[in-house]
C-alpha cells in the first residue's frame, strides 16, 4: 500500500480522513500494528486518550461481560451498577464535595454540559443576566458550538466564525511566551488581574463563568499554568460571583499525576469536565462534575441540571470506565505517572538538548510538550509554510512512533509543538524507545527543512 513518507500535506484533526494514513489492524499494550504488519510505539496515547494502552485483557473482559447483560439502560428508565460504581469512584478521586456528575460521550459534550450547568445555576440562583463566558487565548475546549466558542484555536474556529457565541479571550498563561512586557515571574499575577478587569468591564452581573485548562493541551503544546495562577483566579471568581470551570478533558483523570489536574495547585473548581483518560479510549466517555454547592441550588430550584442526551450515562461506557479506573488505582499508576514524568522530561532534554531548534520542554506527569523554534534566543518560530510539525509527524510514522504534533501555538498560524502522552503503564524500555524515535524523527524533519 502506498504511504506518504515525509511530505507536508495537512493532517485532518479527525474531521476529514487523510488517504495517506496507514490502516490500523490491532493494538497490544503500548504498541499498534497496521495492516501491512508495521508496528508503532504509541508515544502520545493517540490524542492523550489511551492511558492503559490497547486491548487490556481486564478492560476487554469487563466490556464483554457488560454486553452480555445489556449495552445501555436509558437514563430516564433505569440507573445501573456501572453508573453507580463509576460515580462513587470518580467522587472518591475528586474529593469531598464532588459527588454530582453527568456522564457524557466525550470531552466536547462534557464541556458543553459544563457551560449549561453554569448558566442554569445562575438562572436558578436568581441571576439570569449572567450569560457571558471568559476564556483564554490558545485554548481548546471542544468541537460543539458552545465549546468551540470558548476555544481560541484559529484553524478550528475559522469555518464557523459568525455563528459562535460572544466570549472574551484573555492572554495565555505561558511563562515561555509571556504577554508583551510581562516578565515570566509576573505572568500569574498579570493574567489574574486581567481576568478581574474583564469581569469588571463586562459587569459581574453579566458574567457566568471563567473556563480554563489547568494544563493547556493541543492548542498550546502542553502549557501548565504558572505556580499560583489557579489560586489567584479562584479568588477573583469568588469575589465576583463568577463560576470557575476547569477543562480537564485532556490533562485530567491522572494524566498529570493527580486525578484532578488542579489538585496539583491545591484548588477546587465549581465545575469540571473530564474525558479521555476516564475510560482510556475503550468506549467513548466523558463527565461533567459539579460541586455540591452548585447541586444544592439546582436541585432545590430546578430539580437538577437541564442537560443530557440519549446516551448520557451509557451503561457499557460506564462499565469500561469502572474497569479502567480500578486498574489505575490497583496498579498505583497515578503515583507512577507523578514519579516518572520528571524523569521522562529529563531524558528528552538530554537527548534533544543539543538541537538549537529545541526551544522548550514542559509539562506535568505523562503530559509533555516540546516546542521548536528557528532561534532559541529570540524564540522565533519557524515559518508556518515549512510545516515542521507536519514533517515531524510524517517522519515519526515512518519510524514507527505515534506522537501528537500541532501547529499555530504562537499566534494561531506559526509555532510547532509535539505532545507526548504515553500510557500510564508504559514500561521503561518503551519510554526509552519513544524518546529515541522522537529524537530521530525530529532530526530528520529538520534536515528535510534544510534541504527543502
Amino acid at each position: 500500500m502506498n504511504r506518504q513518507a515525509h511530505g507536508t500535506s495537512k493532517p485532518a484533526h479527525g474531521e476529514v480522513p487523510d488517504s495517506n494514513l496507514p490502516r490500523i489492524a490491532y493494538g497490544r499494550g503500548s504498541r499498534l500494528f497496521d495492516v501491512d504488519g508495521k508496528d508503532y510505539i504509541d508515544g502520545s496515547g493517540g490524542p492523550a486518550v489511551f492511558c492503559l494502552g490497547h486491548a487490556h485483557p481486564e478492560v476487554n473482559e469487563a466490556i464483554k461481560q457488560q454486553l452480555d447483560r445489556i449495552a445501555h439502560g436509558y437514563r430516564y428508565n433505569f440507573t445501573s451498577d456501572p453508573l453507580e460504581e463509576l460515580t462513587e469512584i470518580v467522587a472518591g478521586q475528586c474529593g469531598p464535595g464532588f459527588g454530582r456528575m453527568i456522564f457524557t460521550t466525550g470531552g466536547s459534550e462534557a464541556v458543553e454540559s459544563a457551560l449549561k450547568v453554569a448558566l442554569h445555576y445562575h438562572t436558578a440562583n436568581g441571576e439570569p443576566s449572567r450569560r457571558r463566558f471568559i476564556a483564554r487565548r490558545r485554548s481548546w475546549h471542544g468541537n460543539t458550538l458552545g465549546a468551540l466558542s470558548v476555544s481560541e484555536f484559529k484553524e478550528r474556529r475559522d469555518p464557523f466564525e459568525g455563528a459562535l457565541i460572544p466570549v472574551s479571550h484573555l492572554s495565555s498563561t505561558n511563562a515561555y511566551r509571556p504577554p508583551a512586557g510581562v516578565a515570566p515571574a509576573e505572568v500569574a499575577q498579570h493574567c489574574a488581574q486581567e481576568l478581574e478587569e474583564e469581569i469588571v468591564r463586562l459587569g459581574a452581573r453579566n458574567v457566568a463563568a471563567f473556563i480554563f485548562e489547568p494544563v493547556v493541551g493541543a492548542a498550546g503544546g502542553v502549557v501548565p499554568a504558572p505556580d499560583g495562577y489557579a489560586r489567584l483566579v479562584r479568588d477573583v471568581c469568588d469575589r465576583q460571583g463568577v463560576l470557575l470551570i476547569a477543562d480537564e478533558v485532556m490533562c485530567g483523570a491522572g494524566r498529570c499525576g493527580t486525578w484532578r489536574a488542579l489538585a496539583h495547585d491545591g484548588v477546587e473548581p465549581d465545575v469540571m469536565a473530564v474525558a479521555k483518560g476516564l475510560a482510556g479510549g475503550y468506549v467513548p466517555l466523558g463527565a461533567t462534575i459539579y460541586h455540591d454547592r452548585i447541586a444544592a441550588v439546582l436541585d432545590v430550584k430546578a430539580g437538577g441540571p437541564m442537560t443530557g442526551h440519549t446516551f448520557t450515562g451509557h451503561t457499557l461506557a460506564c462499565a469500561a470506565g469502572v474497569a479502567v479506573q480500578r486498574i489505575v488505582a490497583r496498579d498505583r499508576l497515578l503515583q507512577r505517572v507523578a514519579a516518572g514524568g520528571p524523569a521522562l522530561m529529563t531524558r528528552l532534554r538530554e537527548r534533544l538538548g543539543d538541537l538549537p531548534a529545541l526551544g522548550d520542554v514542559r509539562g506535568r506527569g505523562f503530559f509533555i510538550g516540546l516546542e521548536f523554534v528557528s532561534d532559541r534566543l529570540s524564540k522565533t518560530p519557524f515559518p508556518a509554510g515549512l510545516g515542521l510539525h507536519l514533517r515531524i509527524r510524517a517522519r515519526s510514522l515512518e519510524n514507527g512512533l505515534i506522537c501528537y504534533p500541532m501547529g499555530g501555538n504562537v499566534d494561531g498560524i506559526a509555532g510547532d509543538t509535539v505532545i507526548l502522552a504515553p500510557p500510564y503503564n508504559a514500561s521503561a524500555p518503551e519510554l526509552d524507545e519513544i524518546v529515541e524515535k522522537l529524537d530521530c524523527s525530529v532530526r530528520q524533519a529538520l534536515n528535510d527543512i534544510a534541504a527543502a
